[in-house]
């Protein structure tokens, strides 16, 4: 039997990029997965990928900083799969500017989407758990950055949103541990995706926002990590599932970093 079968798994952001793998991954590995993106295309692509691979998954695409998107998601989940055992708090962008050109707007937006949002899905998510309870642990992984644990010159409004990230976790884990939930952080390094690709934009709810890295600079960051490179969706997702085992029930409130041994 598959480690993670039986279970119900929320995964927000994960219509592209590191979220996908990581709906992909638990769901070959046995879990049922709500699938979210900002956009339905993609979020409905993963689901397919997902059944034709023989796993279950529906889709709740929309905003995850919207107004009572967190107890629709929660809803799709328990009404869908009958249970809610797993969430992953992946959705984000980044949207960066060094501080005295950024605005209001851009440090908001990105500590609305990065902090806020998993704050609102936990907390939607706590009458369920308290009042369903279950034999075995339920996991919790909110997705940090090693940019929120040693700061990225540029994105003050990002570092602060991943570190913020961390004391959510650890609160988490103290305030959960009697409802036998486990409250883990990954704390990604250079992971290629979209987001940290050539220069390019991408649509937030309207707004064309730059992404990406310079190559050169890309390629110098590289040279940093002690492996020599980045690292990929599928590794990522990799470090994620390690927080999903049974094999990690006792380990709770703790940051595990996926960055090739960079730190």
């Amino acid at each position: 039997m598959s480690k993670l079968s039986g279970r119900a798994a929320i995964v927000t952001g994960s219509g592209r990029g590191i979220g996908r793998a990581i709906a992909l991954k638990l769901a070959a590995e046995g879990a049922s997965v709500v699938v979210n993106d900002l956009d339905a295309g993609p979020a409905e692509e993963t689901v397919a990928e997902i059944k034709e691979a023989g796993g279950q998954a529906v889709a709740c695409p929309g905003s995850v900083t919207e107004e009572g998107f967190a107890e629709r998601i929660v809803g799709v989940c328990t009404e869908s799969f009958g249970g809610l055992d797993i969430i992953v708090n992946n959705a984000g962008y980044t949207w960066d500017n060094v501080v005295q050109k950024m605005t209001d707007e851009q440090w908001d937006a990105i500590l609305d989407v990065h902090l806020k949002a998993p704050f609102r899905l936990l907390r939607a998510a706590q009458p369920y758990l308290k009042t369903h309870p279950v034999a075995h642990h339920r996991k919790v992984v909110n997705i940090s950055s090693i940019a929120g644990l040693g700061g990225n010159a540029g994105q003050v409004n990002y570092s602060a949103a991943k570190a913020g990230v961390v004391g959510l976790t650890k609160t988490m884990a103290k305030e959960w541990g009697r409802y036998r939930v486990n409250v883990n952080a990954v704390a990604f390094g250079l992971i290629e995706t979209r987001l940290t690709s050539g220069a390019g934009e991408i649509e937030v709810e309207g707004k064309e926002i730059k992404v990406g890295v310079n190559p050169d600079l890309l390629a110098a960051m590289a040279r940093t990590i002690p492996l020599g490179r980045g690292g990929t969706t599928r590794e990522a997702a990799g470090a994620v599932y390690l927080m999903c085992l049974p094999e990690s029930d006792y380990v709770s409130g703790q940051v595990l970093v996926c960055g090739g041994g960079y730190e």
